[in-house]
């Protein structure tokens, strides 16, 4: 950023402070634009975007004591917003009259004093001035960074703390309950560092998730299968299944109820801040590998008894549909 831009823009206006503002004050009204422009907030806003690195200007030179100090100066020197380079109307002295009194360069009659554009100008010599080299930084948000987790299937339903290294440094981060495998969690503000007191970037989170032998989830839902034997599919049953916290539940199988059906079982699902899921239990039923005789003879009595009942007859007329 040169001299002239420093002339020209109101930092004070852009956060909303007064001139007499503190440090802790600058800070707090550079927060609350922050979080209300970042662009994450605004996807697609190109003015709200401008307003943030507006805001992210004016925070880098107001909260650094030194450039704070130097940008009072010079607007008090320039006559503030007023000032305009080039100006030598009746309501006052130009830019060159200004700098020409301070370096001793007024010219013989009152004239206007000129400066050479060969081997700089002004912002070269205010660059030299406040030690900027030419110009100041634009204030730049901090680079996002990326981390993987991987948890097992308990830790991932129930909620877990993890450390992570991240560039050299250590972060601890919160993985939210019901989290499923792949899902990226992103912790604001755990990024690189941004420069000229621009926010810094976000860590982005992969969580694997390791399988778990009988439970998986569905949202906030906790699936399981469970076999059931074909008498207690048939004439129904009350049986015991277990749940994610090591404890069981009993749970009523219907009469008649096919394999593939899924019961539910309120409550007993995860639980996060959008509430409390439910036990998804799905029936499956077992069909015997090997029978003994007298087994053999209760299917075949089984099956002279439901003769009648031809389980395939509109199987051909859906298939021509």
């Amino acid at each position: 950023m040169s001299g002239q831009d420093w002339i020209e823009k109101d930092f004070y206006a852009v956060l909303g402070v007064p001139k007499d503002a503190d440090a802790a004050t600058i800070k707090k009204a550079y927060r609350k634009l922050a979080r209300t422009l970042h662009p994450d907030h605004n996807p697609g806003d190109a003015k709200s975007e401008e307003r943030f690195k507006e805001v992210g200007e004016a925070y880098a030179v107001l909260s650094d004591p030194e450039q704070h100090a130097q940008y009072d100066q010079l607007r008090a020197m320039a006559g503030g917003p007023r000032f305009s380079a080039g100006s030598g109307g009746a309501g006052g002295a130009g830019f060159e009259d200004l700098f020409g009194g301070m370096f001793g360069g007024g010219a013989p009659g009152g004239g206007r004093v000129r400066y050479s554009t060969q081997g700089g100008g002004f912002e070269d010599l205010l660059g030299g001035m406040f030690g900027g080299g030419g110009g100041f930084r634009q204030p730049r948000r901090g680079g996002d960074v990326t981390a993987t987790t991987t948890l097992p299937f308990r830790q991932a339903a129930s909620g877990s703390t993890v450390t992570l290294s991240v560039d050299g440094r250590n972060v601890t981060a919160r993985v939210p309950a019901g989290v499923s495998d792949g899902q990226k969690i992103r912790l604001r503000g755990k990024g690189q560092p941004g420069e000229s007191g621009a926010p810094a970037g976000d860590l982005v989170i992969t969580v694997s998730v390791t399988p778990h032998p009988l439970f998986s989830l569905d949202g906030n839902n906790v699936r399981i299968t469970v076999p059931v034997a074909f008498d207690e599919a048939a004439l129904g049953a009350q049986i015991d299944v277990p749940t994610l916290d090591a404890s069981t539940v009993k749970v009523k199988v219907p009469e008649g109820t096919p394999s593939g059906r899924t019961l539910r079982v309120r409550g007993k699902g995860i639980t996060t801040p959008k509430g409390t899921g439910d036990l998804l239990v799905t029936v499956q039923v077992v069909v015997p590998q090997r029978l003994t005789g007298a087994a053999k003879d209760a299917v075949r009595a089984f099956a002279e008894a439901t003769s009648d009942a031809d389980v395939r007859g509109n199987l051909m007329a859906q298939a021509k549909v």
